[in-house]
C-alpha cells in the first residue's frame, strides 16, 4: 500500500471520528484530496487508492494533470478550489466538474458564456469571506443573499451551496467562528429561499477539518495530511 493509499485511510477514520462526535453520518461528510504542488504520479496513486474527484488551487494545474492523466484515468474528475481570473474560465468550463470559488457577478457571467460554448454545466459554490481578513478571497456574509439572486440567471451555473477558508489560526476558538458564520449563512439562505441549492458547505483543510465536520461541514479538503508537506506558506492545506 503507498504512503496516500494509507494517509487516505487514516483521514477517512478521523473524519468518522468527528462525524460521531457530532452526532453525524459519515456519509454526509466528503473528501475532497487536493493534489496541489504533487505530480502525475501521485494523481495515479490517488485513483488506485479509490479517488475519482480531486482538488486543485489552481487551472494550470488541472489543465497539465488531466492532459498526462486523462487517457488512462478517464474517470478521474477535477474541482477547481482556487481563486480564478475570468480568462481562465475557458479552461474550467472545458475540464473542471466543480469549481469552489464563485465570487464575483462578471466571473459567474464568463463561465455560463463558457459552459454554453461546450455544451455543459457545472457545480459552484459560492466562496465566503467568513474572516473578514483582506488577504483572502470571498464575498462577504452579508452580500450572499443579493449575489444568489443575481446569478440564478445563468442556468449552466448549479449553485450548490458554500465555501470558505478559516482564518489559519492554532486559535481553534477563532476557527470555529468563522464555520458558524458559515452555518449561520447557510441557514439564512435556506430560509429566505434563495435560488440555488445551499446544501453543500465545503470548509475545513488539513488543520481543521475535523473541527469544520463538528459545524456541519459537508466537504472537507484535505492535502497535506493525504500527499505530504508542501513548501512555502499554503503548505497547510
Amino acid at each position: 500500500m503507498s504512503h496516500i493509499a494509507e494517509n487516505l485511510a487514516e483521514v477517512r477514520a478521523r473524519i468518522d471520528a468527528a462525524c460521531e462526535r457530532a452526532g453525524r453520518g459519515p456519509e454526509e461528510v466528503r473528501l475532497l484530496p487536493v493534489s496541489k504542488t504533487f505530480g502525475a504520479d501521485a494523481v495515479r496513486a490517488a485513483h488506485a487508492a479509490g479517488i475519482r474527484l480531486l482538488g486543485e488551487n489552481k487551472v494550470q494545474e488541472v489543465q497539465q494533470k488531466w492532459a498526462e492523466t486523462h487517457e488512462e484515468l478517464p474517470d478521474l474528475e477535477w474541482a477547481v478550489i482556487g481563486h480564478l481570473q475570468t480568462n481562465k474560465a475557458k479552461i474550467v468550463a472545458e475540464l473542471a466538474s466543480e469549481f469552489h470559488s464563485l465570487d464575483s457577478l462578471r466571473l459567474a457571467k464568463e463561465l455560463d458564456k463558457r459552459l454554453r460554448n461546450v455544451d455543459r454545466s457545472l457545480k459552484v459554490l459560492v466562496q465566503v469571506n467568513s474572516s473578514g481578513e483582506e488577504s483572502k478571497y470571498g464575498l462577504a456574509p452579508d452580500d450572499v443573499p443579493a449575489f444568489a439572486e443575481q446569478i440564478a440567471e445563468f442556468d449552466r451555473l448549479e449553485v450548490g451551496g458554500l465555501m470558505t477558508l478559516a482564518v489559519n489560526s492554532p486559535d481553534l476558538t477563532m476557527v470555529a467562528e468563522n464555520f458558524t458564520v458559515m452555518t449561520d449563512l447557510q441557514a439564512r439562505l435556506r430560509s429566505e429561499g434563495a435560488p440555488g441549492t445551499w446544501d453543500e458547505l465545503s470548509m475545513g483543510m488539513s488543520g481543521d477539518f475535523e473541527l469544520a465536520i463538528e459545524h456541519g461541514a459537508t466537504t472537507v479538503r484535505v492535502g497535506t495530511a493525504i500527499f505530504g508537506v508542501r513548501p512555502g506558506p499554503d503548505r497547510w492545506w
